[in-house]
């Protein structure tokens, strides 16, 4: 048994190192003039002429040659100048200046109601009107009582004068009628109490109740707004309270009235937070009758904290975050025939709109920074090629060239040349066999 294993573990050994002769063959780079030799095999049959990518010589060659050790290729974009506004966001609900719902102190009748569903009414306007035929009673009893006593006082004071009666006969007769006027005045506001009427100039509801109802003291009747300014209340983070101050503009955006900025102002604030949230409660106010809204409407409000006229503003995609720290690469001028060159560049960020970021700290106007491509670059002085996602290539049965001097840039961002099993034509050291033919070695 151990005789018969002994060959196949040979088998085995000399297996393995041919494969490991063969991935180190693979793996190795290529000589100077074995690549060259290539790239004039390749170009040979497609006669694609004095522009065709990877064609010796060339000018779609670069520095290292067409394949995956050229530039890589990168897209690019400048900084820009354009104003940016800092603005708090929020939400809130728009509410009447004054509210109040209506209701009876007192039990009673209802006999009258004095306004239309909807309808202005004006301060003092009557209401409703309950049944007060016992307080109108109570009243004139109480008067009845007052005349009486009175009478007695007048009395007693010319007895007093003549001599015919005490000194204390006249007091009682001067605390009788206090009495009785207190009576009358506790009539009176009873029935007071049986008239209800508008507290404040405004815009009544729709009634919840109808004449001859039977309502308990509290019973909901009518509710009355105030439409002719309107309040939002709502809430921004603590840290803001530093630059929130009462006076300051804002700018509302009504979901009902699309399209429409409303403008409003800050009225208070509440001096302490929101012990829930840690936020800052803020009320703002608004002309209400001038612009057509109505209380519980959904606003977003946008209170602008800040403005810069000339921020530096960059795509986002342009950002490298590494750790805490931001980054992009920096275009460097090209010097002659030579490829342009990339530098990693800290940045400080600030503000954000629209896919767009501003630098606040890192960058000129009119620097070149790189947008697509990041993750090729390695090191600053990392020569680059530029292209642009927007120009079709050319193309045709020469080549992607197409003596454009430019390599077709595939969907991945690696020009066709650098890719095993390319097109006939494309260049490149497998561009020669039709349908792939042999795969170019990396570094080839």
């Amino acid at each position: 048994m151990g005789m018969a294993r002994r060959p196949v573990a040979w088998l085995a050994g000399a297996a393995l190192i041919a494969l490991a002769l063969g991935a180190w063959w693979w793996q190795r780079p290529a000589p100077a003039g074995q690549g060259a030799g290539a790239g004039v095999a390749a170009s040979a049959p497609t006669a694609a002429g004095p522009g065709a990518p990877g064609r010796t010589g060339g000018p779609g060659a670069g520095p290292a040659g067409p394949g995956r050790g050229g530039p890589p290729a990168v897209e690019v974009a400048s900084v820009q100048v354009a104003p940016i506004v800092e603005e708090a966001q929020a939400v809130g609900t728009l509410a009447a200046r004054q509210r109040v719902v209506i209701r009876p102190e007192v039990a009673g009748r209802i006999v009258a109601i004095g306004f239309a569903d909807g309808a202005p009414v004006r301060k003092g306007q009557l209401l409703v009107q309950l049944d007060d035929a016992l307080q109108r009673a109570e009243l004139a009893q109480a008067q009845a009582q007052l005349a009486v006593q009175q009478a007695n006082l007048r009395r007693n004071e010319e007895l007093v004068a003549q001599g015919f009666v005490a000194q204390r006969v006249l007091d009682e007769s001067r605390a009788a009628v206090q009495v009785a006027q207190a009576q009358v005045d506790l009539a009176q506001a009873r029935l007071a109490r049986m008239r209800i009427v508008a507290p404040f100039d405004g815009v009544a509801g729709i009634r919840a109740v109808h004449v001859g109802e039977y309502v308990k003291d509290g019973a909901e009747l009518v509710h009355l707004e105030d439409l002719s300014q309107l309040v939002v209340d709502f809430r921004l983070p603590e840290r803001l309270q530093p630059r929130v101050r009462v006076g300051q503009p804002l700018r509302l955006q009504v979901d009902a009235r699309p399209g429409q900025t409303v403008p409003a102002r800050i009225v208070a604030i509440d001096p302490a937070l929101d012990a829930d949230g840690r936020a800052l409660v803020v009320r703002a106010a608004l002309d209400g009758g001038r612009h057509g809204l109505q209380p519980g409407m959904f606003v977003r409000v946008a209170l602008e904290l800040g403005r810069d006229e000339a921020a530096l503003l960059v795509p986002e995609e342009a950002i490298v975050p590494q750790g805490q720290q931001f980054f992009v690469w920096r275009l460097r001028p090209a010097a002659g025939e030579a490829p342009p060159e990339v530098e990693r560049v800290a940045v400080r960020l600030g503000l954000r709109r629209d896919g767009q970021v501003q630098v606040t700290q890192g960058l000129q106007a009119g620097d070149t920074i790189v947008i697509a491509g990041q993750q090729r670059l390695q090191r600053d002085g990392t020569p680059v090629r530029v292209i642009d996602p927007n120009r079709p290539a050319p193309g045709g049965p020469a080549g992607a060239g197409g003596g454009t001097g430019q390599p077709h840039v595939g969907p991945s961002g690696v020009s066709s040349a650098a890719q095993p099993g390319g097109d006939p034509g494309a260049g490149g050291s497998g561009g020669g066999q039709p349908g792939g033919g042999i795969p170019a070695r990396p570094g080839a």
